[in-house]
């Protein structure tokens, strides 16, 4: 009897355990019967259904995201460009988007991404490359979004954002560029290096004449000044020399003494009598 007892009471258990299931916030779910799809409105909460008969599969209702490899596309001047995009995208339908992708999320990816492609490529043709990348980001995004809902729209799945990461030349149409670039840039360079070394010249030109002038007036007023001292110093000498002649001469004596023998090596020959010796001599004979 208690196993019988036992045996009911795990029946139930496992009667009631597959006849509960739950959904959660941020999701969605669809109930079976037999295969077929008879409800796709479950909201969260905790839900019955027939064991063995029916059947529950829950899908992730949250914003999902898309993320691209970089791809070439034309501008409508023919110019090829490679453009990174990522896009964001949540289930709209699950009925439709079960039926259309097995609820497989890979698959629905896979599905969407080359929809969304074909949106992009259209917006880039029909717009220039100058257009494009000063359009990526706002006009073009408006009518990229729309575009790639309106063929999502047949997986059950809603885009609600297409973003571009950056947009780039192809290899070799950027190496050509950026060698332009540098031309470009070192043609201003060097035109630049020419006006600071016609400048630089000009600034020392004009130093060197302003030098001139300066040294000029500067020996001029120096020449000026001298002639005065010296014109002053004749007018004293001769002054001094008026008053007393023999102290002058005794005076320009010494200065020639110390002249002479300022390195204490010289040697001298000349007569003991002459005018030189004056001062050396006995001093009555000075006079």
């Amino acid at each position: 009897m208690r196993n019988l007892i036992v045996i009911i009471v795990l029946g139930l258990v496992l009667l009631v355990s597959s006849s509960v299931f739950i959904v959660r916030e941020a999701q969605v779910g669809v109930l079976f019967q037999l295969g077929r799809i008879v409800r796709t409105d479950i909201p969260p909460g905790v839900h019955l259904k027939i064991p063995l008969i029916q059947d529950v599969r829950i899908f992730d209702s949250r914003i999902l995201t898309l993320d691209s490899q970089p791809e070439r596309y034309l501008t409508s001047e023919k110019k090829d460009v490679n453009v990174d995009f990522f896009a964001k995208w949540r289930i709209d339908e699950v009925g439709r988007y079960y039926t259309t992708t097995s609820g497989d999320e890979l698959q629905a990816m896979q599905r969407l991404n080359p929809i969304i492609k074909e949106a992009l490529r259209n917006q880039i043709n029909q717009r220039t490359l100058q257009e494009t990348v000063s359009d990526a980001r706002s006009g073009m995004t408006e009518a990229l979004v729309a575009t790639a809902s309106e063929g999502a729209r047949s997986l059950g799945i809603e885009v609600v954002d297409v973003r571009i990461k950056r947009i780039d030349l192809p290899e070799e149409v950027s190496e050509s560029v950026y060698n332009r670039m540098r031309a470009e840039r070192s043609r201003v360079a060097n035109e630049l290096r020419s006006q600071g070394v016609e400048a630089s010249e000009t600034i020392r030109a004009n130093a060197d004449r302003e030098r001139q002038v300066i040294l000029a007036n500067a020996e001029r007023d120096a020449q000026r000044v001298r002639g005065e001292a010296d014109a002053r110093a004749t007018e004293i000498y001769a002054e001094a020399y008026g008053r007393d002649a023999e102290f002058y001469a005794f005076h320009r004596s010494l200065e020639s003494y110390r002249a002479a023998f300022q390195d204490g090596d010289a040697v001298m020959v000349l007569d003991p009598d002459s005018e030189f010796f004056r001062y050396f001599g006995n001093p009555g004979r000075a006079e």
